[in-house]
Formats: C-alpha cells, structure tokens, sequence
C-alpha cells in the first residue's frame, strides 16, 4: 500500500506503510492487554459476602505461607553468602576489624559506605571500600599502633614505623585524621630514629653522597652515562621521566634534569637519611613507596625511566620480571629505558638480567658490561656492573 521515504544525508531509509493486517494484530493485542488488567484489578478487588475458610483451606495456606518464608530467608542467606565470597574474591574482608585491641580510628577508615544510589551500573559496585594493602592482616599490631593518635593533633614522630610497614608490603597506609609534624627549617638535627646528624656521617656510608654529582656531568668509568648524550638519544623527545632506586640519594638526578626542562618523579625510601627531604627541599618531587608497589601512575605516560637498582637479579626471577614489566608499562613507545650502574655481582647474572631485558625487545642504543671495584657489595673484588640505554618498540 505504498511507503514513505526519510531522507537522511545522502541515504534513504524506508518504512513499509502498515497493512489491513497488521492493524488487527495490533488492535487484538492492545485488547489482551486490556483484558487481562481488568481480569487482575477484579481479581485483587473483588470481595465476596459469603466466604466461609474450612480447616482444609487454613492448613493448605498455613504451609504455604511456610513455606514462601522458608524461600525467602534461603534467598536471603544465599544473597549474604554471596555477599561474602564477592568480598573475599576482591579482597575487601582481609582485615579483620572485630579484632581485640585495634585502635579504633583504624575500625573507623576502614567502614564500607553505602553508594547513596545504590548499585553503581557502570562498575557493579555497591560501597566504597577503603584502600589498605592485603598485606597489612600480618602486621596487624604495627598498623594499629600507627593509626593510634589523637584526632585533630599533631601526628607522632613514626615515620620509621610507616617504612616498616611499607617494607612488610602493608601499602598503601591508611589515611590519618592528624597534622603530620612541621618544621621551620630543614636540617638533619631535625631527623628522628637516624644515626647520622651531619653531611660528612653520610658521605661515609657506602654509595654516599658525595660522588653523585660529578658521574652526570663528567664520566668516572665507560658505565657512567652523561645526562646530555643520554638526552640526544631520545631526539630532543624527553619531558618527563621516572627515577626507580637509591642510586640517587639526593635528587640529584632529577635536579640536574630540571635544569635541562625535564621534570623527574623519584621513588625513594629513607635509608641512613630522609631521602624524601632531600629530593623535596631540591624542588624534585620524591614518591614514598616500596618498589614492591605497582607503579601509580597510567601506562605510556614517561618519556624516560632511569633505574639505578632495584634490577639486582640475586632476587627470584618472577620478582624481577614483575618489575620490569611495570617500569615498561609506564613508559611510552619510543621512550627511553635508562640502566644506570646495574649491579649484576658476575657474568651469570648478568646473563640471567641480559635474557630477561631482551625479552621485551628493546632496541640497545648503548650496551656497557664493565668491572670496577664497589665497597658496598664488600667482597674486595671487581663486580660485573651494566649500564645501557634502550628504547621501547612499538608492539602490535
């Protein structure tokens, strides 16, 4: 019977015209519909006079309404189990807060808050949960004893406290309702819990302070690699970088970038002096977490990675590829992958370090193995170092 044509852009979309048939099925429709609500109203509504229950009839409803609440309290003892499995499988009940003896701020932080809509569509989550480490159930008396202060003053002095619980893999800590302690002027007598009170203590200790400088501007060794030639590799392409280890006590590195426009996050812990002070007071940015900790930041977002230790391959294999593979997630393709002085002890390790790195396919811009004699390791003899800059590929 015809049809009618929709222009849309240079397409036409057509729309048959409705037949004789196809209105009766619709108007045959639209009756059921209509009948079986008014069957449902009369039955719901309709009330009758004489109504007489016999004994047979009461027995018959008394076990089924027996047995619609015995449904309904196995629906909902399914729903609680459920409820918990969902909760050990995402890791949300691994801290048991029924627990004798802990501080009550810390039972506070970790109460789950109810979406005010409900079910969220998007991420089928229902509550926000806080983010404490799993790790943290095992050192359980430490994280009660850092969360124990007086709320709306001044922190405690633990710093060493929350290190040993970033060691133990309790991260990230829990939020602290507490001002964490300030002072008017930086200074190392300002330093708790540490045994050196003056710079010349710490150029003392092994991989000190004093050296770091100078192997960025002027090479000691065919391992040192300059900021500048290091630079020219990546085309003039380099903005922002990752610094992963403690080769770089100080800040350094990343002050001696910034002077070149480059901006550098470090990845520090306190070890023989507050590192985080030093890197902050250069006007670097230090980043307080263990390199046990999945990286916190998007993949593809650095230019260059600069990794100092952490690669010491005498730790097991599967460790060492975890990360790897995070420090290569977080760098850009075409990015620069900057070993810097990696420790390997003898040829084997190294060999062990050279299959794992070739296993992601950088292409090697510099490649050095060289020996040199290193008072940290202790042992009086040369050890195996690798220094290379590589650049990440493109991976289909």
């Amino acid at each position: 019977m015809g049809s009618v044509s929709l222009k849309l852009g240079d397409g036409t979309a057509r729309f048959k015209r409705s037949t004789l048939c196809s209105s009766a099925v619709n108007i045959l429709m639209l009756f059921s519909v209509l009948a079986t609500n008014l069957f449902a109203l009369y039955a719901f509504t309709y009330s009758p006079k004489h109504h007489t229950i016999t004994p047979f009839h009461h027995k018959n409803i008394t076990l089924i309404s027996q047995h619609v609440s015995l449904i309904i309290k196995q629906i909902d003892s399914s729903q609680k189990k459920l409820a918990r499995i969902e909760n050990q499988l995402l890791g949300y009940q691994t801290l048991n807060v029924s627990r004798p003896n802990l501080a009550n701020e810390l039972k506070l932080f970790l109460q789950h808050h109810q979406l005010p809509l409900g079910k969220d569509s998007r991420t089928g989550i229902t509550e926000m949960v806080a983010s404490v480490g799993h790790s943290c159930e095992k050192s359980a008396g430490l994280l009660s004893q850092y969360m124990t202060y007086k709320v709306s003053g001044p922190c405690p002095d633990d710093w060493s406290l929350a290190q040993k619980l970033i060691l133990r893999g309790c991260e990230p800590l829990p939020r602290r309702r507490c001002f964490a302690k300030t002072v008017s002027k930086v200074g190392l007598s300002t330093w708790s819990g540490l045994g050196c009170k003056n710079i010349n203590c710490l150029n003392k200790k092994p991989n000190g302070f004093a050296f770091d400088r100078q192997k960025y501007v002027k090479a000691t060794s065919k391992n040192d690699f300059l900021i500048d030639d290091v630079l020219a590799m990546g085309n003039n392409g380099i903005r922002i970088g990752f610094d992963i280890g403690t080769g770089s006590k100080t800040g350094i590195f990343a002050a001696l970038m910034a002077e070149k426009n480059v901006t550098i996050i470090t990845n520090t812990l306190n070890v023989d002096a507050l590192d985080s002070d030093f890197i902050a007071a250069r006007g670097a940015f230090p980043l307080f977490l263990s390199l046990d900790h999945r990286f916190p930041f998007y993949d593809n977002v650095f230019d260059l990675v600069h990794v100092t230790s952490g690669l010491d391959v005498g730790t097991k294999p599967e460790k060492l590829e975890f990360l790897m593979f995070d420090a290569d997630r977080i760098l850009r393709v075409g990015g620069l992958f900057w070993l810097d002085n990696i420790h390997c002890g003898d040829d084997e390790k190294k060999r062990t370090l050279t299959r794992l790195i070739e296993k992601f396919g950088y292409k090697k811009l510099k490649w050095v193995v060289g020996q040199k004699m290193d008072g940290a390791v202790g042992s009086g003899k040369h050890e195996v170092y690798l220094s290379a800059v590589l650049q990440k590929p493109v991976r289909i």
